[in-house]
């Protein structure tokens, strides 16, 4: 009898714990995100003030650098050319919008982001061992610049990369990490491609994994619900192994899907504006839908940064974008958002 009472005690702690646990991190508070546009024109409180009646707390800051080809050396940003960005995307624009959201009580991650000219980030690849050298110094200038932003306005959270997948395996990351470590104290992730997130050899070194979520989930168009949330079953078995071996917090530092009938078989695509996608803002709730009831209250989920959110209200192809504004969407994140 005693034996049984000195094995049974241990296990009931630890259920206790393990419930106490689970009752815990459901009600901590995650980084109620979106992905804020950048504007040619001052914002202004009322533009930061619209995001918290859909309980927002969080917002996600992108200012641009400029690559022609995947295999330049060169990173042209607002410091090093007479390229003028948009306000919202500038030094000044990004210090403004911070200080009218920390008025509100909201929080910014900072996420400079690579423009290729009929490319994208993760083609970026030198061809030379010297051209890896010049593209990383140029790359280090490029984000101790937003390093020292992000300092100098307290902005809780920088993005040391986005999407730079064919990058990874250089050692110059973690010179890159050192560096802006020695000038910035707020907290580090980096913006991980959902098919790259497995491979990055520095997240022991970051306080997030930070992932973009655009997962293929169905294959079929116009799925419900149940359809959207078991194409999650394997990327959250992929992101829990990676979890129990780096034991950090995640947070998907993007996603999204279009208002289109397809939305979830590629995530990742544009609107085909010229072909004229269907519409279908079901689907798109449908897949806000089962992200919430998927991931939302895993114990290792941080945060989410939904793509995208226009300050000054959506613009062209609107019926069709990202953006959750005006649509079923928009209700399904502000019931999540709102329950906590």
């Amino acid at each position: 009898m005693k034996l049984f009472t000195i094995i049974a005690l241990p296990i009931l702690l630890l259920s206790v714990f393990l419930i106490n646990k689970e009752a815990t991190d459901s009600k901590r508070e995650r980084q109620k995100g979106v992905c804020w546009v950048g504007t040619r024109q001052p914002v202004v409180q009322e533009d930061i003030d619209k995001l918290k009646l859909v309980g927002v707390t969080w917002i996600s800051q992108t200012p641009f650098g400029w690559q022609q080809l995947p295999g330049d050396t060169s990173l042209l940003f607002e410091k090093n050319t007479q390229r003028k960005p948009w306000w919202g995307e500038s030094f000044e624009g990004i210090a403004a919008t911070t200080r009218l959201a920390k008025a509100a009580n909201i929080k910014t991650i900072l996420k400079p982001h690579i423009w290729l000219r009929q490319s994208w980030p993760g083609e970026i690849e030198m061809a030379s061992e010297e051209g890896w050298k010049k593209w990383f110094k140029h790359y280090n200038d490029f984000i101790m610049s937003y390093a020292e932003l992000a300092q100098q306005e307290q902005i809780e959270i920088l993005c040391i990369g986005t999407e730079l997948q064919k990058t990874i395996h250089r050692p110059e990351w973690f010179e890159v990490i050192k560096n802006v470590r020695s000038v910035y104290t707020g907290r580090l992730t980096y913006a991980a491609n959902f098919n790259e997130f497995e491979q990055i050899p520095f997240w022991a070194l970051l306080d997030f994994i930070g992932i973009q979520g655009y997962f293929p989930l169905t294959k079929n168009s116009h799925p419900t619900v149940a359809e959207v949330a078991a194409g999650w079953e394997q990327p959250l078995k992929q992101i829990e192994a990676l979890h129990g071996k780096i034991r950090k917090p995640v947070i998907f530092t993007e996603l999204g899907y279009k208002s289109t009938h397809d939305a979830t078989i590629e995530p990742w695509t544009w609107p085909d504006t010229e072909h004229h996608e269907r519409i279908s803002d079901a689907t798109q709730a449908n897949a806000y839908e089962a992200f919430f009831k998927q991931c939302w209250n895993k114990s290792w989920m941080e945060g989410v940064y939904f793509w995208k959110w226009y300050p000054q209200g959506a613009r062209r192809n609107a019926l069709i974008d990202f953006t959750p504004q005006g649509k079923a969407a928009e209700v399904v994140m502000r019931e999540w958002f709102s329950q906590q």
